[in-house]
């Protein structure tokens, strides 16, 4: 390595090991999203230096900010002095760091470059995890948005409509038919109201636990592709996440099929994992991959020509990168375009269905106010 480079991490790895605190600092008890992000980046960043691999995990273990991780690396640090290699050590722990993660540290091992596929295995967390950030603010204002529609109208429902109909029902005034609706359904709701929830929530435990089934969660995946507004966003962000792993495992040297079986396994839609999975019996065959992903329609031609492409040229993993960057894009741009749409629909269920009940509950004030102004 460089002198220029080693002085240039000079100052982090001086952070990391000389500043080190004697003592454990107070930690969390649970892991919070983006500590294995930094935890894969420092690690790199002292094994990229030439530190030895069970004093970079010591260090690690030391600067841990939640109590999980900080045991979790003790735990792989005492399997490495066992014998362990570092990727088996890390595969005893499926939940912290997933087959993406061991498949990829293996491949560093193999070829003598774990210093390197970690750094490009931060970079694909952070990508990851940029995807995720996105897809969350995507979702969150519409999920805000719907919940105070709901209480606004259950408080107008439950709290304030029945004190109009005391009112109404002392004038003894004739009510029009949108405000005797409303009436109805306030009555309803408030002379039913433990049970109305509870119904909800078998309902809402009932969709869960189906949704936990192999057949829901297939329904549920095709649903995500084909729904109005957010379908087209899904689609491209299974495509970026397909494009970015396949294109990380190849990258590492990952062996191409092992590649499609942790693309499968790491691909978070049935639908994506089950074309994968025919996909990679086809290459098994002997086929081309780009030939059977054509057969499948949640590949655009554009990706599948791309791939096509990158196999006869050699440079699959460049081009699978393209594809990634190009699909995180058209997700950043969607995203815009939906708060940007979503919007205004959102402000017009609210002003509708809150203007409605308003409306019915003046109509007969309205009425009874114009039967006693003098002609």
């Amino acid at each position: 390595m460089s002198t220029a480079t080693r002085g240039t991490q000079a100052p982090e790895l001086e952070m990391l090991r000389g500043n080190a605190p004697k003592t454990p600092p107070r930690r969390r008890r649970a892991m919070k999203r983006g500590e294995i992000e930094l935890f894969t980046r420092q690690l790199a960043t002292m094994i990229s230096a030439g530190l030895p691999l069970l004093e970079c995990l010591s260090i690690l273990a030391e600067q841990a900010e939640s109590q999980k991780l900080a045991a979790i690396t003790e735990t792989v640090i005492a399997d490495i002095r066992s014998g362990l290699d570092l990727s088996k050590a890390l595969s005893r722990h499926p939940k912290v760091f997933p087959t993406v993660y061991v498949s990829m540290v293996k491949a560093g091992e193999a070829s003598g470059q774990l210093d390197e596929i970690l750094v490009r295995l931060a970079e694909y967390l952070e990508a990851s995890a940029r995807l995720r950030r996105e897809i969350k603010s995507a979702m969150t204002y519409p999920v805000v948005s719907l919940a105070m529609v709901f209480a606004i109208t259950g408080f107008l429902l439950i709290v304030i409509v029945p004190r109009f109909k005391e009112i109404f029902d002392g004038l003894g005034v004739e009510l029009p038919g949108v405000t005797k609706a409303v009436m109805a359904i306030s009555m309803a709701l408030k002379d039913n109201f433990l049970v109305c929830a509870a119904v909800i929530g078998v309902m809402v435990f009932g969709f869960i636990m189906w949704k936990r089934t192999p057949a829901g969660q297939r329904t549920m995946d095709h649903l995500r592709f084909t729904v109005p507004v957010f379908g087209p966003l899904f689609r491209k962000v299974a495509l970026s996440r397909f494009a970015r792993t396949f294109s990380t495992m190849v990258k590492s040297g990952v062996p191409i099929l092992a590649a499609l079986e942790i693309v499968a396994e790491t691909a978070g839609n049935v639908v994506v994992r089950s074309a994968v999975m025919r996909s990679m019996e086809s290459v098994r065959q002997g086929d081309t991959l780009a030939a059977p992903l054509a057969r499948e329609k949640v590949f655009p031609p554009m990706v599948v020509r791309m791939i096509g492409v990158g196999e006869r040229s050699g440079s699959l993993e460049v081009l699978l990168e393209k594809i990634s960057e190009f699909y995180d894009q058209q997700v950043e741009a969607e995203v815009k375009s939906l708060t940007s749409l979503i919007e205004p629909l959102l402000i017009a269920v609210m002003g509708g269905v809150v203007g409605g009940i308003v409306l019915a509950i003046f109509l007969p004030i309205m009425k009874l106010q114009e039967a006693l102004t003098p002609h």
